[in-house]
């Protein structure tokens, strides 16, 4: 178990040592990006934990004894297509910072986000790496 006792289900462990190692939040319906996601951020020594859909995201922040560092959202969940989630993650854990990803990322929907404390809105598809990327720029970005 990590020190910081943040190993709710879907943890996985770092590949590497990692003295930086950020707590992550990967939170889509389609299995293949949230592996995908899991793996990159893992291979650069993070500890993720994932979750499919909204319920499963809210429950993790709720019980976690330490919130996430970051969390990489999608827009469209199966329980959920608005802001909604967005806005309970920043209030549950007001220091994570959010990666949104949409397919749908309309002026509104970007905007909404913005305003809810979303750090980036990242249209869907994109590059593994560079998201992986993305996540510690927005840890170590200044608040």
């Amino acid at each position: 178990m990590e020190p910081n006792g943040w190993l709710p289900a879907g943890f996985s462990a770092p590949i590497v040592n990692n003295p930086h190692a950020l707590r992550v939040l990967v939170v889509d319906d389609e299995r293949l990006i949230r592996w995908s996601l899991a793996e990159a951020l893992t291979e650069c020594g993070h500890i993720v934990t994932e979750a499919g859909d909204a319920a499963s995201a809210r429950r993790i922040v709720a019980d976690a004894a330490r919130p996430p560092d970051v969390v990489v959202l999608d827009y469209r969940l199966p329980d959920s297509d608005d802001l909604g989630l967005l806005a309970t993650i920043r209030h549950e854990a007001p220091d994570a910072r959010v990666i949104l990803m949409t397919a749908y990322g309309s002026p509104e929907v970007v905007k909404g986000a913005m305003e809810l404390g979303a750090y980036r809105v990242v249209s869907k598809p994109f590059e593994v790496d560079d998201l992986a990327a993305l996540v510690l720029e927005a840890h170590t970005t200044a608040r």
